[in-house]
């Protein structure tokens, strides 16, 4: 008996193996609930965030109740754009903050892979129609896309599905189409140009060798730590992963609100509309409104169609590219998630590629 017991006291803990998926298989990693927090730790992170959405309210408010010349225009009107980019987001943030939960906790593993294609293009060209089950804009997506992630599904994979969903989705085809109608094109070149994009962008990733260095450190420990014990209910689980997306989310939100509510103050808009006539410049134009606008996708064709009479079609066509996929408030969004080297071989992707396609709308149309 001692024998015995000195023996299995001395025996080393199996080590933990990598898994490889066989080529062209949906790679995931098993799925492990994660404990909820401790509830005093919840209870002061859901105050934090009701605090934080209470104070952009009570913000709102104060700028309305200012009266005039109790602060510099610029100021003032940089607060206000700073302040309604935040509400048009937060209710797609929580729509998408909620789907997330949903797909980490209550959704069993393996019902959403299934579905899927083995074939790696294939199974990202599925991923990026996704949007037309999910019809958020870019900041709902952002969420939904880490839920993804915590499943096991490949950063090229999930940034097929960011990349398409706020352009290919049932609310951006309808708005656009009300906007615009079938003219010039702009509606087709808009939803084909974002499937291209998409696409692209996943299979450039997925010739990386160590896509999962991508990610960020903090998200990459919030993926791979494995708790030792399984607490509370799922509801005690949604509640903890609403936080924990909550914190990680609202603080980029605002300031990528902040940033693009500063630079549409100091750009002056006029030097952009101006050159809207010419094919060329029009279109650079355009891509750099939709960097910081930072409009939601659901709603930016009504904004782009105020342009229409100045602007060429492809350069409406490249507005409607560019904003959904690397604006100012989407790339702070992303940062959560993702490395710097990848937002900026993003958007090496999606500007000339924005371009290309507006050009050939102009040449077209």
């Amino acid at each position: 008996m001692a024998k015995r017991r000195r023996s299995g006291q001395g025996r080393a803990r199996p080590q933990r193996m990598e898994r490889q998926a066989p080529s062209g298989a949906v790679l995931t990693r098993p799925r492990v609930a994660r404990p909820a927090a401790p509830r005093a730790w919840t209870r002061r992170s859901l105050t934090w965030a009701a605090g934080a959405i209470l104070a952009v309210v009570a913000a709102g408010l104060l700028l309305q109740s200012l009266p005039g010349g109790a602060l510099p225009d610029r100021v003032q009107d940089g607060m206000t754009l700073a302040i309604s980019v935040i509400i048009e987001a937060m209710p797609f943030v929580m729509l998408g903050v909620l789907l997330a939960v949903v797909v980490e906790v209550w959704v069993p593993s393996g019902v959403i892979e299934r579905w899927l294609p083995r074939r790696p293009a294939m199974r990202r060209a599925a991923l990026s129609l996704l949007g037309m089950l999910i019809p958020v804009c870019e900041c709902g997506n952002v969420p939904f896309a880490r839920g993804l992630l915590m499943r096991g599904f490949t950063v090229p994979d999930t940034l097929t599905f960011l990349m398409a969903a706020p352009i290919v989705n049932p609310i951006v085809i309808i708005t656009t189409h009300q906007a615009f109608g079938f003219s010039d094109g702009i509606l087709v070149a808009r939803l084909l140009g974002g499937f291209a994009i998409a696409n692209v962008i996943g299979w450039l990733y997925s010739r990386h060798p160590q896509p999962q260095t991508l990610l960020t450190s903090r998200f990459q420990a919030a993926c791979d730590t494995p708790p030792d014990h399984v607490h509370g209910s799922r509801t005690t689980r949604s509640v903890a992963q609403m936080v924990v997306e909550l914190r990680a989310i609202m603080p980029a939100l605002i300031l990528g609100a902040a940033l693009a509510g500063a630079i549409q103050v100091v750009v002056p808009r006029d030097v952009l509309v101006s050159i809207g006539s010419d094919p060329v410049l029009s279109i650079a134009a355009m891509m750099a409104l939709g960097v910081v606008v930072a409009i939601c996708s659901n709603v930016d064709a009504f904004f782009a169609m105020s342009f229409a009479s100045a602007f060429t079609p492809g350069s409406i066509v490249a507005f409607l590219l560019v904003g959904p996929l690397i604006d100012v408030k989407m790339l702070t969004l992303l940062r959560t998630t993702f490395t710097t080297r990848l937002l900026v071989g993003m958007i090496a992707v999606v500007i000339p590629s924005a371009y290309l396609i507006g050009s050939a709308v102009n040449l077209l149309a």
